[in-house]
């Protein structure tokens, strides 16, 4: 499909760059099967859902991967955006023309690395230099990635660690919130729970990929960014029976949509998973498992605009943002939510 189809005009106004207080009374838009819009608020969320239901979560939490150094008389930006393996990460660079191959860059605070390859997509393999977990370096010399919609508006600062991470954050590796939960509060949680609401984890390890944009014509040139998940056999027998029981299986963000439909098979049937996917779903695709989406609201012409597009319709979702923007509903990371159930 032609990209273009998938744009739409957002005042940059409606970005938001903090989120609201508390959590949970941010604005929700329920979107219907048929296209029936209805205001909600986030807290709300156990009224709009059925006892046997499951909301599905994602625990990743997300690191200081943000770094800025030095090569020589050069300043070296770097977002870290998939782990290799114990010692090296994939990153973009920022003034990547003055790093070669070879080349160290001293991050400050005893941190270092070297830049071992240069990827097609102009990315580096950074290899962290010395014996300590590269965790422990990145919380010392590291900032927390804001998305470059609010990080080119303002500077991180202190609020950030605690705002741009969710209640759910138990497993380091995400260099990019998954946004949807954040919106949760345990007072929220303890609702969705009186309602008879099940509720579930994965793991999906947000890259920064998930903010490139999608500079292919048509969406069948688009070259997909790869995610690291994990489902474990417990959650998967556990999403299985909620299916089987009546209940939908609710993802609360498009991670872990993306995951549950990664692990799942043509019958709808969820498996164990822990690897890398790069599922790219665009109108057309029959989903397999997943019953309805939470979610922000997403770029223009983006990867997730096409996915909740796929979910819903596309028209649907282009009337549904239009009305978003006409009565200000705050957008992207830090902004209101969406619940679609088709």
């Amino acid at each position: 499909m032609r990209v273009d189809l998938f744009d739409f005009e957002l005042p940059p106004e409606r970005i938001a760059l903090r989120p609201v207080v508390p959590r949970d009374s941010a604005r929700m838009l329920c979107v219907g099967a048929g296209g029936d819009l209805n205001n909600q608020v986030v807290r709300d969320l156990p009224a709009m859902l059925r006892k046997g239901d499951c909301l599905i979560f994602n625990d990743t939490r997300v690191i200081p991967a943000q770094l800025q150094g030095r090569r020589g008389d050069a300043t070296i930006g770097a977002t870290l955006h998939k782990r290799i393996d114990l010692r090296r990460w994939q990153a973009f660079i920022r003034n990547a023309k003055r790093l070669h191959p070879g080349d160290s860059v001293d991050f400050g605070h005893g941190v270092s690395a070297t830049a071992e390859e240069r990827h097609d997509d102009g990315s580096f393999t950074l290899h962290f230099e010395g014996d300590e977990p590269v965790e422990t370096l990145l919380h010392r010399a590291g900032t927390m990635p804001l998305p470059p919609y609010i990080a080119g508006k303002r500077p991180t600062d202190a609020r950030d660690a605690q705002d741009y991470q969710t209640m759910f954050a138990q497993k380091d590796g995400a260099v990019a919130a998954p946004t949807a939960s954040l919106h949760f509060t345990p007072e929220l949680m303890h609702a969705v729970q009186a309602a008879g609401i099940e509720t579930a984890t994965l793991t999906l390890h947000v890259g920064a990929g998930t903010f490139l944009p999608v500079k292919a014509e048509d969406t069948t040139e688009h070259n997909m960014h790869s995610e690291w998940g994990s489902i474990d056999a417990e959650t998967a027998n556990q999403l299985n029976n909620v299916r089987a029981t009546g209940g939908r299986l609710i993802a609360v963000g498009t991670t872990s949509l993306r995951l549950v439909e990664s692990a799942a098979d043509a019958q709808g049937v969820v498996h164990p998973f822990e690897g890398d996917t790069d599922i790219f779903i665009t109108p057309g695709y029959r989903f397999k498992a997943i019953g309805g989406l939470m979610t922000n609201f997403h770029l223009p012409k983006s990867t997730l605009f096409m996915l909740v597009s796929a979910l819903m319709g596309r028209e649907t979702m282009q009337a549904a943002y239009a009305h978003a923007i006409a009565n200000e509903y705050r957008f992207y990371s830090y902004g209101d939510s969406s619940l679609l159930l088709p």
